[in-house]
């Protein structure tokens, strides 16, 4: 008599040759390896120690070109979704097959359920999948996490930064299509910058925001370049072709700066604290009196500003 199944995983396989199903299920702690006839009936099979436990499919499964055949079906449903990380581009069924080595039917089989799950979704027009709003709905707990980390970590770090540079230094971050000063720590001298935390910053002078724009994902950025540039004073970037050509070069240098954009008598510098795969998460922002931030000294800050990013980083992603 089979045993009562407690668990069936997800896996299975239809033998075209045959009209039967087989699984792999589990009773207590061992694994089989069932037939599955009709609605109700099974058939014991084998027994799992014949099998690697990791492995949901028969031996006599043909294995397809450079398919691992023991990643299990959710392995390979999470590794699609993976696939998609860190920007969500478009991809279509062959495209994911050859990149992740699954059998093309594989992939389209997962694919029919991870839209079902609403985990991806179709773009009607070019018919290729991205992630839908369940994992939208995933990402955004793990966010507010992480912000609230990426705070927790960044307070000391700015706070020793300002004291070894003697400025105020701040932290600004994307949200949405904007950038916000999220955090800010007030240098020393009577005569310096304040920061106001909360405030939206305008992304064509923001030295933080141009240096997390340079990092970002092209489509973003264009999302983001579709609001208007402020014309704060003479040195205010508006046209949007000299701000990408700009943001081309921060991003070989991995520094912006504000020299006066947005007012005549203040300078900042800001380097991005980047996550994996090179994603900005946030940028490191220091900031003050013109007449202190010189060429000199922000040349002098570059290494202790770019050190202060990546203990961030570190302690947060590795």
């Amino acid at each position: 008599m089979m045993p009562d199944i407690k668990r069936v995983s997800i896996s299975y396989f239809l033998d075209r040759t045959k009209p039967v199903i087989y699984l792999v299920a589990t009773y207590g702690t061992d694994y089989y390896c069932v037939q599955h006839s009709g609605r109700e009936h099974f058939k014991l099979l084998t027994p799992a120690h014949y099998y690697h436990p990791g492995v949901t499919t028969l031996p006599d499964k043909k294995k397809q070109p450079g398919e691992d055949i023991s990643c299990t079906s959710a392995e390979k449903a999470l590794n699609i979704l993976l696939a998609f990380t860190p920007f969500n581009a478009e991809m279509g069924t062959t495209e994911l097959s050859l990149k992740l080595g699954l059998h093309k039917s594989t992939t389209s089989r997962l694919i029919k359920l991870l839209v079902a799950t609403h985990f991806l979704q179709q773009n009607p027009l070019t018919k290729k999948y991205m992630l839908g709003s369940s994992a939208v709905k995933i990402g955004s707990a793990t966010t507010k996490s992480l912000d609230s980390k990426l705070l927790a970590v960044a307070q000391p770090c700015l706070t020793e930064l300002s004291r070894q540079l003697g400025e105020s230094v701040a932290l600004e971050m994307l949200a949405g299509t904007k950038v916000v000063l999220a955090l800010h720590v007030e240098g020393p001298s009577h005569i310096r910058f304040n920061f106001q935390q909360g405030e939206q910053v305008p992304i064509n002078v923001a030295a933080g925001a141009k240096v997390i724009l340079s990092h970002s994902d092209p489509t973003l950025l264009e999302l983001c370049l579709e609001q208007e540039f402020e014309r704060f004073n003479e040195n205010t970037i508006v046209s949007k072709d000299e701000y990408r050509k700009l943001l081309q070069k921060i991003k070989q240098t991995g520094i912006a700066y504000d020299h006066g954009e947005r007012y005549h008598d203040t300078h900042a510098m800001a380097t991005p604290i980047l996550g994996l795969g090179g994603a900005p998460k946030a940028a490191v922002v220091i900031a003050g009196p013109a007449f202190r931030l010189t060429d000199q000294f922000l040349q002098a800050a570059v290494a202790p500003l770019k050190a202060t990013a990546e203990k961030i980083s570190s302690q947060l992603f590795f």
